[in-house]
Order: C-alpha cells, then structure tokens, then sequence
C-alpha cells in the first residue's frame, strides 16, 4: 500500500488539475507515481518539465528508455522497472533488449557503453573514472550526449527515489526483480 497517497485526477484542483489534465491528454491517464507527485504541483511541473526536455536530447527516446530501466534495476525501483519496460515495450523495443537494459548490458557496442556508464555515473554518484569517461567517447558519444546520459541518470534517480519513497502502487504490467550481482 502506498506510503505517499496518489491524488484523484478527478477531485484535483488548481495547477495540479491543469497538469493532470496535461499528462491525461498526452497519455490518456494519469499514472500512479504522477497521481503521487500531484500532492505537490511543483514537484509534478518539475519533472514534466525535466522529462520534457529531455525529448530534445540526441540520444533518441529508445536510449533514454533503455537507460531508465538500468537505473531502475540498480535502484530497486518495482515501479520504474515496470513503467519503463512496458513504455519501452509499446515504442518497439524487443523484450530481449529490455531484459539485457534490466541487467545494464546490450549488445549492441554503443548501447552498452551508454549503460555501462550510466551504471558507473550512478555508482559512484557522478564520480565517473577518466577511463570510463574515455571508453563513452570511443564508442562514439560526444560532450552533449555524455551530459545527456547523466540527465537521464539524473531524471531515474528522481523518480526512482520518489517511487520507493512513496510505495507507489504499480499501474502497470509488474515484472520480477532483478538481482544484482
């Protein structure tokens, strides 16, 4: 049971009805952790706002989902986990390059240098060795797209932690943890 209580998108008011009535529109519900992060309308414009901006990056949204769901898995993060991989799911990535993105692998070079290093970024809390910093760029990511992982690292620990903080109640497919190794 949820720890945080997610808001009805039907008895909200104000700006967290004007963002509700934003992700209805754009998604055609209102999810449980943004139903959570309604209580504050400034939490919930915040990460619109992040995620919407990171439509922009150049890593492409089949990337960003694919990062998303090893920061979940790293993190423990039920919700996020099974969020990502059903959203990964419905934009044509296969379930085999999901459950590789679960475990931070892929094999697919680029890929996997993307999540290798976004498993390091969120390791060593940004602390990232210059070696590693070297192995993303060989494998083809320029200064831009380097920063661009680390906002989507940045956005998964958000709302990582806001999901397990919150016991959110999950409203989509559940999957099986992953354990780490």
């Amino acid at each position: 049971m949820a720890r945080i209580k997610a808001l009805n998108p039907e008895e909200a008011t104000g700006k967290t009805k004007e963002l509700f009535d934003t992700v209805k529109s754009k998604m055609g519900m209102v999810p449980n952790m943004m139903r959570t992060l309604g209580n504050s309308p400034a939490v919930l414009n915040a990460y619109l706002g992040f995620n919407a901006g990171l439509s922009y990056s150049s890593l492409g949204g089949k990337l960003g989902e694919l990062i998303a769901i090893t920061v979940a898995n790293e993190n423990g993060c039920d919700y996020c986990n099974a969020a990502h991989s059903f959203v990964g799911g419905k934009m044509g990535i296969s379930e085999q390059e999901i459950d590789d993105a679960r475990k931070g692998t892929s094999p697919d070079t680029k890929i996997n240098a993307a999540l290798v290093f976004s498993k390091e970024i969120l390791n060593k809390k940004g602390a990232v060795s210059t070696e590693s910093l070297e192995n993303v760029r060989a494998a083809g990511f320029n200064d831009a797209q380097i920063l661009e992982i680390l906002a989507q690292v940045s956005l998964s620990i958000f709302t990582n932690y806001a999901n397990i903080l919150s016991e959110t109640d999950i409203d989509f497919p559940k999957l099986a943890a992953i354990s780490q190794n």
